[in-house]
């Protein structure tokens, strides 16, 4: 089982203990450590730093010269002799290569969201009839402008 077969495990061990449900992953957590099913290991205290560095680095913005709110910290992920490593560097001092990679990973990301989204809309609205159907439009292009009209 992988490790996160092991997390999803913890979740249905979760609910099936009759435990509030929806529930938020800290109250999984919290539940989970408090009935010794999941403790930290040394590898898994680097991971959790390594994930909230991560985090802050998304969060990180400055504003341009020409006055927009840009993310300053840009990952790429690349593979390397069989390993893959995740390379983060700021847009203002990164190499092309390195920027270029980065975005084509993120759209690619949100690309895969949209897919995932359409396939839990279409089933959901296929297997919930009674409910009422989602509509859903994966165009983005007013939500886009709309935006920047609100920054304006």
């Amino acid at each position: 089982m992988t490790y996160n077969e092991q997390l999803q495990e913890l979740v249905t061990k979760y609910v099936n203990a009759n435990e509030p449900w929806p529930a938020t992953a800290r109250m999984i957590a919290a539940w989970a450590v408090r009935n010794k099913w999941w403790k930290p290991q040394p590898s898994s205290i680097i991971n959790q730093c390594a994930d909230q560095i991560s985090r802050a680095m998304r969060e990180e913005y400055y504003t341009d010269p020409q006055g927009r709110r840009v993310r300053t910290k840009h990952a790429a992920t690349l593979k390397s002799e069989g390993e893959q490593q995740t390379l983060w560097a700021d847009i203002r001092t990164a190499d092309h290569e390195h920027m270029e990679l980065a975005f084509q990973q993120r759209r690619r990301g949100i690309v895969a969201d949209c897919h995932q989204l359409k396939a839990d809309v279409d089933s959901y609205n296929e297997n919930n009839e009674n409910d009422g159907c989602f509509q859903l439009s994966l165009n983005f292009t007013y939500d886009v402008e709309e935006l920047e009209l609100a920054e304006v």
